[in-house]
């Protein structure tokens, strides 16, 4: 029978909770893979709860249940949860530990699925609680999954072959470089659940996640560079199969637990523990393996981009550059009348973005945000929230694109805030406005030694918005993949601490970022101004040691109605002058007729 109501199914879970002797179920938004995107089939917060944001977990008890979301996702979770079923808290503040501690008795047995979580997450969640008498269990069977009767399948989509010219290194060559890892570090395996990790280090994408190209699969990679590929079947084509080559073993996907448990008796293997699940743990541990937890050894050398791949990102932000100018215009055009909603304005960018024949995916869900909506950083609009964008009033869309084209391939993610007429927009946001335009372009100017970490440029995009007193709860910068992940570690830009994994990550010439500053003001009106930047080496006089510095990657107009010009310095024109003409030199080639006039008038100097 199907549930349609998230209280019937709250109810059916604790019934299964019941049946199998557990006092409580944490529910992660999380696949067996650690990915930050998930496939439907993945999706049990969403249903459980009716949540549709990209972080946060629930707990359910047999008398009590919560949901704890961080300050990007206050206001959303009201709007989608019910609050005479779950509890609302607040991370990093209210804790699950501290929560569990107040609604559960001594000796209550909490269950988790041993394949949505980590070793360290777990570890730690029963130091935490052990003290109050409660024992953490892993269940036999998720039993969301054994109430959830129609829940989809996973994707049966084709695994597909990626150019090794966009790639920039063969797959053989990348893992030779893990094998050299492997000995190195006195290892004879490594296990890779990661689906962007296996993607790149096998030179090969899919469709089993939304906007992201990868394909349900796990790697485990050996110290003589061969590797078994563990996926469905059906997923396999004679073309992949030419591909991958016989060093790479294709298995059953179904087969990965087997092998854990049953062929590495006496060896060791590395897990990196972000991504290897408490169950990967587990078999190895059970099959007479030892294991050590390290960082896979792809993640670094995926983070650094190599020429093929940043001449890709270029082609890719050209194209889409091309295709959010065309939006931009016709948003000033149409919107004015009150008769664009949130919803309508994302459909048009998307076919804007799919004139190209390029265009793969979008890179993400598009953020259209209207008005007080703008000030939801992570807002996505959906039929129960969507509402004409407001004359007069600032319109924040926050989109990208995934892009293959003969001269490559790339990931796009851009962030425009546009003053919708009629009429002028007020001091206050053409001041906030310029604020963030001001940490913006600190940020894209700052030069930096070797062995520089995100937290340490944090500031530099902050410093502005902190001298009128107000600031923004989001990361400035994320890492961006190589017609992959939008979000892409391990480099971050972010204040240190509070949880920001990556801010302490070393910097290091062809990584890519998001320099992406921004201002919230609750119910009326939010700023974001993002393009990503590739880093880069620079040469400065009399320079001791190496320097590094960004090259801005993404090219689109920002909106001058937006802009106080006396706010700014006059090194800070020249840089939005000097932006502005490398906008029109690549995009007036791809625009034409009143596209390309509306183009030339927005990129004049200030």
């Amino acid at each position: 029978m199907l549930m349609q109501t998230h209280e019937a199914r709250l109810a059916a879970l604790r019934e299964e909770l019941k049946r199998r002797g557990h006092d409580g179920f944490i529910v992660p938004i999380s696949d067996e893979h650690m990915s930050e995107y998930v496939g439907d089939y993945a999706q049990r917060l969403g249903w459980l709860t009716g949540f549709g944001g990209s972080a946060g977990f629930a707990c359910v008890t047999l008398t009590h249940a919560a949901i704890f979301v961080d300050g990007r996702y206050t206001v959303q979770v009201r709007q989608q949860v019910d609050e005479k079923l779950f509890e609302y808290r607040s991370v990093p503040k209210d804790t699950l530990a501290g929560w569990l501690g107040e609604v559960c008795e001594s000796g209550a047995k909490i269950a988790y699925d041993p394949w949505l979580h980590t070793w360290g997450f777990v570890e730690a969640l029963e130091k935490r609680v052990a003290d109050k008498g409660i024992t953490l269990v892993p269940a036999a069977g998720n039993p969301i999954d054994a109430v959830w009767a129609d829940r989809p399948a996973p994707s049966p989509a084709a695994a597909l072959p990626h150019d090794d010219n966009h790639a920039g290194r063969s797959s053989a060559e990348k893992r030779a470089a893990v094998a050299d890892w492997l000995t190195r570090e006195g290892h004879d395996a490594v296990v890779i659940p990661a689906l962007d990790s296996v993607a790149w280090l096998l030179n090969i994408r899919g469709s089993d996640v939304a906007h992201t190209p990868v394909a349900l699969s796990y790697v485990i990679a050996h110290k003589d560079g061969s590797a078994d590929l563990f996926i469905a079947p059906e997923k396999v084509t004679p073309e992949l199969a030419r591909h991958l080559g016989n060093a790479v073993t294709v298995r059953d996907r179904a087969a990965f637990e087997g092998a854990l448990t049953g062929e590495f008796a006496g060896k060791s293997v590395a897990l990196d523990p972000d991504f290897a699940v408490v169950a990967i743990a587990q078999g190895l541990r059970s099959g007479g393996a030892r294991f050590a937890f390290k960082q896979d050894p792809t993640i670094l050398a995926k983070a650094v981009k190599n020429p093929a791949e940043q001449a890709g990102q270029r082609d890719a932000q050209a194209r889409d550059g091309a295709a959010v100018s065309k939006f931009l215009r016709w948003l000033e055009m149409t919107a004015p009348s009150g008769e664009v909603d949130e919803l309508a304005a994302a459909a048009r960018l998307q076919a804007f973005r799919e004139e190209d024949p390029g265009l793969r995916d979008l890179s993400f869900d598009t953020i259209s945000a209207a008005a007080g909506h703008a000030a939801l950083p992570h807002y996505k609009v959906g039929e129960d929230s969507n509402i004409p964008i407001p004359p007069s009033s600032i319109y924040l869309v926050d989109s990208g694109g995934q892009y293959v084209g003969a001269s490559g391939s790339g990931t796009t993610d851009i962030t425009r805030t546009v003053w919708i007429g009629p009429g002028e927009p007020s001091a206050e946001m053409r001041d906030r406005n310029t604020r963030v335009l001001k940490g913006h372009i600190q940020l894209a100017r700052a030069v930096f030694p070797q062995g520089t970490c995100g937290a340490q440029l944090d500031v530099l995009a902050r410093q502005y918005l902190w001298e009128a007193g107000v600031d923004y709860a989001h990361g400035t910068g994320h890492g961006v993949g190589s017609f992959l992940a939008v979000h892409e570690g391990p480099q971050r830009i972010a204040k240190p601490g509070g949880g920001q994994a990556g801010t302490g990550q070393e910097l290091h010439a062809g990584m890519i970022l998001s320099n992406e500053p921004g201002y919230y003001k609750p119910g009326a009106f939010g700023i974001r101004i993002e393009n990503l930047v590739l880093v880069e080496e620079r040469a400065i006089p009399a320079q001791e040691g190496s320097w590094l510095g960004f090259e801005t990657l993404t090219f689109v107009p920002l909106d001058r109605k937006l802009i106080a010009r006396d706010l700014l310095t006059a090194e800070e024109i020249a840089w939005v002058d000097t932006y502005h003409a490398k906008v029109r030199e690549l995009l007036s080639p791809r625009l034409g007729g009143e596209d390309l006039a509306w183009l030339e008038r927005e990129t004049q100097p200030l």
